[in-house]
This record gives structure tokens, sequence and C-alpha cells, in this order.
């Protein structure tokens, strides 16, 4: 896949409400074309004609479909960051909530974001170009959870981990990697049940105790 940055770029950053509203038309109609059509056949074409847009005026805002897939993914990423950070209070707040249920929130929130189309997230994962910016991007998101996490574990008192830096990584990225890999592999998924296995493993490993029961 092209790997050339200033292909990877928007060739248009919108100043007007007109213009934004454009460009969101053509990521949303991208989502669902790449989504039905797959990666080699979700044609600029195909997207425009999804946008009601020219394909000239597609090629105003993008160079090509790699660029159109980069921005998708930034827009995962910075969607998926904020709906964790809303579903994380202040740390104090933290601090008096069970690791069971603290647990629960984060995966919960995380597999929210995974979940409207699968075979997109297919897509973005396996096709998506490894774009500085994207590659950039992906590790600002994952210091800031490592960071937010191993202020947490480090003073709340039911944690029983040997080395809190060490626990911080292994759960924001088991987290990730468990829930974008399960998400976006064949078949369905029982979300609810997902979900309790996968806080009852961090669970365990941070207390050594029994996952808090769902709500």
């Amino acid at each position: 896949m092209a790997s050339d940055r200033r292909g990877l770029q928007p060739r248009k950053q919108p100043r007007q409400i007109r213009a934004e509203l454009t460009r969101q038309r053509i990521l949303d109609a991208a989502a669902h074309v790449f989504a039905e059509y797959g990666y080699a056949a979700g044609t600029t074409n195909r997207i425009a004609e999804r946008a009601r847009v020219s394909i000239g005026s597609l090629y105003q805002y993008y160079p090509n479909k790699d660029a159109i897939l980069v921005e998708l993914l930034i827009r995962h990423l910075d969607e998926g960051m904020a709906a964790i950070d809303a579903a994380q209070p202040d740390l104090d707040g933290l601090r008096t909530q069970s690791v069971g249920s603290i647990m629960r929130s984060y995966v919960r929130s995380v597999i929210e974001s995974h979940r409207d189309d699968p075979q997109l997230l297919r897509v973005m994962m396996e096709q998506g170009p490894r774009a500085p910016e994207l590659l950039e991007r992906v590790a600002q998101n994952e210091r800031r959870s490592i960071a937010y996490a191993h202020r947490l574990l480090r003073s709340h008192p039911e944690v029983r981990v040997a080395d809190v830096d060490v626990a911080a990584r292994l759960v924001v990225s088991t987290v990730e990697t468990v829930v974008h890999r399960v998400m976006a592999g064949p078949g369905d998924v029982d979300r609810a049940r997902f979900e309790d296995e996968l806080v009852t493993m961090l669970t365990r490993y941070l207390t050594g105790g029994p996952a808090a029961s769902a709500p």
C-alpha cells in the first residue's frame, strides 16, 4: 500500500461549515463503502457516488482512498479516546470504586467504540496505511492511557501487582489488542460474555480476587 506521506495527507482543510460538512459526508460514505465492498473494490468513484459529490470535488479534499482511510483511522482513534476519557472520573473518585468495576467501565467503553461495523474495523486494521501521523496518534493515545492506568494502579488499595509500571502497560495493551482482534474477527461474538471474561481476567490479575459482578 502507498506510504508516501504527501499522498496520505488531506488536500483541503475545510474552513467553512459547508466545506466541513462535505468532508464529513465523504468520510461517512467511505466508511459505508469500505464496509460493504472491502478496500480493493471501495473505489473513490463509489465513495463519491455514495457521498453525492462529484469525483472532482472528492479529489479536492483527498488525493486518494489511502488518505481517506487514514482520516477514518484517526477519527476512530480520537472517538475511542474521547469515549474512554468520558468513562473515567477523576482519580480520587476511582479509588473509591472496586478494581473490577473500574475495569468493567474501561473494557465496556473500548468495546462500544468498536461495535458499529466489524467489517470496516477489519479493513482499517488489515489494510490501513502506516502513515507517520497515524502511528504518532496511536502512540500518543497509548502513552496517555498507560500514564493514567499507572497513576490509578499505584494508589488503588486493591491492587496487588509487583510492578505497577508493567501492569499498566499490560492492562492497556491487552484491552486494546484483544478487543480489536475479537471485534474484528470472523463470526459474531456475545459482547456481554466477552466483556465479563475480559473483566474477570484483568481483575484477577490485578487483585488476585474475583471480578465484580455486572451491574
